[in-house]
């Protein structure tokens, strides 16, 4: 049977006669359900994000008679008087003022009060220090809510509701255990041979702090100033129950309250007022969006 299927070369080389048999693997398609499955998802979860986004922007330039007409279409020819009627049918810029100064104060306050409990943290040692930073984490996990009663009643004998000093040192607080465990962990990642030589120097501690850390943490900083940014000023539950005076309400409040009460019919009024409330952080977001992700990723590989 074997010499019916080989040839014989001159020579005396033996040559099968049989054809070849080659495998050919199949190419990997490009669009495998593997590969289009991260895609799609993502795509989807844009869509989910931006499009109450866009239908606010969108409905912010239509007339009254465009939105009843049309409620998804889009607004041509384009109006403006939206933007006036927010603006004059609220204390607008009272309640943009206010929001100001409870989101500059309460973040400055926690960012330097953190700055100096991660540095401890981070680059001391004592005793307890790993339980220190173990409850701050686990303080993380506490709602604000659960604390507003015991807040309302501590703040109410010390004459502090209805005051920005009061509000403030609310969301410091409250924004301060997120602020020491992201600073911790950045604080961890930088090279300890700079400590020593700053030491070696005669340095003390607080100007290691000033002059050597505080510079290359840009990145955690403006990480920590945004976010901390973006949650006091969307805050509502305790702007709206510890700042009763319509003086000192933010600007959440207002649109929540006064704006929405007077104009509850006409929804294009109130996505004008949102859009003008967005702005600021917006503004704020780009401005740091080169360090944003640089100060959440900070501490992930290390410490």
């Amino acid at each position: 049977g074997s010499a019916a299927g080989n040839a014989t070369r001159p020579g005396g080389v033996a040559v099968s006669s049989r054809p070849a048999i080659v495998a050919h693997r199949p190419q990997r398609s490009p669009l495998r359900v593997g590969g289009v499955l991260p895609h799609v998802v993502l795509v989807v979860a844009a869509v989910c994000a931006l499009g109450p986004l866009l239908f606010m922007v969108l409905t912010a330039f239509k007339t009254q008679r465009q939105y009843l007409n049309d409620v998804y279409g889009l607004p041509w020819p384009l109006t403006l008087s939206n933007f006036s009627e927010a603006i004059h049918g609220g204390e607008l810029f009272t309640w943009l003022k206010n929001s100001a100064i409870y989101t500059v104060g309460s973040v400055l306050v926690s960012t330097v009060a953190a700055a100096f409990c991660a540095f401890a943290i981070a680059r001391m040692r004592f005793r307890g220090q790993s339980l220190l930073l173990t409850v701050n984490i686990a303080l993380m996990v506490v709602p604000p809510v659960v604390m507003l009663i015991p807040l309302f009643a501590q703040f109410s004998d010390l004459g502090l509701v209805g005051t920005y000093r009061g509000v403030i040192a609310i969301y410091a607080g409250l924004t301060m255990p997120f602020s020491i465990y992201l600073l911790t962990s950045f604080f961890r990642t930088l090279p300890g041979e700079l400590f020593d030589a700053a030491l070696v120097d005669g340095a003390g501690h607080l100007r290691v702090l000033r002059t050597v850390v505080l510079p290359l943490s840009a990145p955690a900083l403006v990480t920590l100033v945004v976010v901390n940014s973006l949650w006091v000023w969307n805050e509502l539950l305790i702007a709206l129950v510890f700042l009763p005076e319509d003086d000192l309400k933010t600007l959440m409040v207002g649109l929540t309250t006064v704006l929405q009460g007077r104009f509850s019919l006409n929804v294009p009024v109130l996505m004008a007022g949102m859009v003008l409330a967005s702005a600021p952080m917006l503004l704020l977001y780009f401005a740091g969006q080169r360090f944003f992700i640089r100060g959440l990723t900070a501490g992930a590989l290390k410490g």
